[in-house]
């Protein structure tokens, strides 16, 4: 699930920063399921942690982590109705998202996202601030209208992402304390090195993973300064089981390789860590291979270009939000 959801281009533009927590739903449809995809998806994530699940092939709300089950008011026709009220009519063979959410800062500042995604790119999106709409196109020029058109439609947004959907996120980290707010997971480190493509060059490969939160300070040094030249980061990013990783790469001259240590210092640590390569030359090995998800990738890809969406389907489903 989360791949498809990161093939169709699913990730709410909000600026998560260091303390911050959100909020997020994601919703698709099509018209032809197959490939294990049902014909409707909505899911939520909770910084970055997939934690709900609706489907339309079990038509059953499944809670993804454990302190959901103590989250009694959820309502899993919250997500049903959007399956049950789409309307008939033609179809387009299009991929259409439907994604919204909000964000809490440490110092108590709000933000909140809310898109619509047109096969795989932006479509529409709103800025709560100045309760606008930004359309890219003829297509969604016509839907900016037409919404403007509605009267308080916006602002209605606008109290749904600053009130009720910073409350139930309020709500949720109280459920998920435990697992939130007071798990501490320290990384894992390794240190590894590649061929370059140069042959006087090889590449230094730093892997952090397994760690919780998210939050982590991971750098290479050279003599014990800072190391930034030839140097590449990854994003942190999600493992399936609420932790995360990142990589760090830095090319350097192989009689020099004994000067570089990767820093890592996280929350999990009780001091931090500064570990140098060790070990026979050789090429890069870990707990994430690149090629396996490229080739998946590509497979579902194939898979989805038969997805079908009506732009109608969109704007019910959000005519139904607001009303609730």
């Amino acid at each position: 699930l989360e791949t498809w959801m990161n093939t169709l281009g699913f990730k709410l533009p909000l600026p998560m920063s260091a303390s911050s927590h959100s909020l997020g739903f994601f919703y698709l449809g099509v018209s032809e399921p197959g490939q294990g995809l049902p014909q409707f998806i909505a899911v939520g994530y909770m910084d970055d942690q997939l934690f709900a699940q609706y489907d339309s092939s079990t038509r059953k709300y499944q809670p993804r982590v454990p302190w959901m089950g103590r989250v009694d008011q959820f309502d899993p026709q919250y997500w049903e109705l959007y399956y049950h009220n789409q309307s008939g009519g033609e179809w387009w063979l299009h991929t259409l998202q439907w994604m919204y959410g909000c964000e809490l800062s440490g110092d108590g500042s709000k933000g909140g996202a809310f898109q619509d995604g047109y096969d795989g790119r932006d479509f529409l999106s709103f800025d709560k601030e100045t309760l606008t709409w930004t359309a890219v196109d003829v297509r969604a020029q016509l839907t900016k209208w037409n919404w403007e058109a509605k009267p308080n439609f916006a602002w209605k947004i606008k109290a749904y992402l600053e009130e009720e959907c910073i409350e139930r996120l309020q709500r949720y980290l109280g459920y998920g304390k435990e697992f939130l707010l007071l798990r501490r997971e320290p990384p894992e480190v390794k240190v590894t090195r590649q061929k370059s493509s140069t042959e006087d060059v090889e590449t230094l490969v730093c892997q952090a993973h397994g760690f919780y939160p998210k939050e982590i300070e991971a750098t290479w040094t050279k003599d014990g300064q800072r190391w930034e030249h030839e140097t590449f980061r990854s994003r942190v990013a999600p493992n399936p089981d609420g932790t995360y990783y990142i990589s760090l790469y830095t090319d350097v001259e192989p009689e020099e390789r004994g000067r570089y240590r990767c820093r890592v210092d996280h929350a999990g640590l009780s001091q931090p860590l500064a570990l140098a390569w060790e070990g026979a030359p050789g090429t890069l090995t870990g707990p994430f291979p690149l090629v396996p998800i490229l080739g998946n990738v590509g497979l579902i890809v194939a898979a989805v270009i038969g997805a079908v969406l009506a732009v109608l389907i969109i704007s019910f489903c959000i005519f139904i939000f607001i009303s609730k």
